[in-house]
């Protein structure tokens, strides 16, 4: 019997959240589908792609809204005679770029689009439209569905958690990185995200100079994409440049995570936050604010009871803070309370190993339920309608 067929769809493969799920899905998928991956642009990949069917449609972004407007009918063009040459089964998409051309070409088989983060909730005229044209929408959070439902009385979500394979993660963590700094003596804390305001890096430097007299090991870490030049500029006028390191995009991840003590996140909006579950998969205690939506599904076994309540709860996996003002302060005279109150928690955390080996111990059990099999299978309920 031949293999249904599974054609994903995602903007570009530069490093990003959906963009990892999206090859993560070709892989774990293959057993059971026949899959393609087409992408608009084939530029700054960062995802191994060895063996995968990749189709590069290319017409990547531009800029003003006459191209804009131009790209939409360029892609919808080439997606469609793309669906009318594999005739796939399934179309999925990731991102609302991908989801508005997904539902703009329906050439047969199942429409499926992902909504895959919070922000997406500021684009309603495109959620509406991804609820009509779609058999189904994909959300990676209950949070996300739940607000689907509520805003747009969408009948067709399912929940699909993100997929993590711990043992190849573990493993890559055991290898050696050329340009990793010693943090050997450190107490390193470990934050990871692109350099995007959303992700608010500036309470985290802050955090570490007010702990560096009580904690006088405490350093962070920040891997992701990005020049950080403001934020290395305030940390150079708090005089604790030297306690941080900016590692850029990193195409082993992982190996940076295991070296860490804690996992600390401040954003102020995620979708279902990977680098989370993968920190947590490397063994490392978790402290993330309680953003919609991700963490409290993550970190907690009563998420419907926690989630969005801003006070600091230790949960079950990991410990959950309020989310902090999202107004950009680069000021290094200003120190908010919640600030203070988050370093007050951090170097509690630090300097109590008992704690630390816990909430390790629970990271690692926690993403463990966040699987390959789990994943495969949930897609192949939903393929099957049922």
């Amino acid at each position: 019997m031949s293999k249904k067929k599974l054609l994903l769809v995602v903007p570009m493969l530069h490093q990003g959240g959906f963009e990892r799920v999206c090859v993560r899905t070709a892989r774990i998928m293959e057993p059971w589908f026949e899959v393609t991956i087409a992408m608009f642009s084939d530029a700054d990949i960062a995802y191994d792609i060895t063996g995968l069917s990749v189709i590069n449609l290319d017409v990547p972004a531009k800029d003003g809204k006459i191209n804009k407007l131009l790209n939409v009918a360029k892609r919808i063009v080439r997606l469609a005679a793309l669906k009318r040459r594999i005739k796939p089964d399934i179309t999925y998409s990731f991102g609302p770029t991908a989801n508005l051309i997904n539902v703009l070409t329906p050439v047969g088989g199942q429409i499926w689009t992902g909504v895959r983060s919070w922000m997406d909730m500021d684009m309603p005229g495109m959620l509406k439209l991804f609820c009509k044209g779609s058999d189904k929408v994909i959300c990676c959070s209950e949070v996300i569905a739940a607000e689907m439902k509520k805003l747009f009385g969408a009948q067709n979500t399912e929940v699909l958690y993100n997929p993590y394979d711990c043992r190849a993660m573990e493993e890559m963590a055991q290898q050696p990185v050329a340009d990793m700094p010693d943090f050997s003596g450190q107490k390193m804390m470990i934050s990871v995200g692109r350099e995007d305001d959303v992700k608010e890096f500036w309470h985290l430097i802050k955090c570490l100079y007010l702990m560096k007299d009580a904690v006088p090991e405490a350093s962070l870490c920040i891997v992701g994409e990005g020049t950080f030049e403001e934020y290395k500029k305030l940390a150079g006028e708090l005089g604790i440049a030297d306690r941080i390191c900016f590692a850029g995009l990193q195409k082993n991840p992982f190996a940076w995570m295991k070296k860490a003590q804690l996992c600390v996140g401040t954003s102020a909006m995620e979708g279902f936050p990977n680098a989370l579950v993968e920190c947590m998969a490397c063994g490392v205690g978790a402290v993330f604010a309680n953003c919609m939506s991700g963490p409290a599904e993550i970190l907690s076994d009563r998420f419907a009871e926690v989630v969005g309540k801003q006070e600091v709860l230790e949960e079950a996996y990991g410990i959950l803070i309020p989310v902090m003002d999202d107004k950009k302060n680069l000021d290094p005279a200003v120190f908010t309370e919640e600030e203070k109150k988050l370093a007050e928690l951090l170097t509690a955390l630090l300097t109590d190993s008992v704690h630390l080996k816990k909430l390790a111990q629970a990271a690692k059990v926690r993403a463990a339920h966040f699987s390959d099999e789990a994943y495969a299978q949930t897609i192949l309920r939903i393929a099957d309608g049922k």
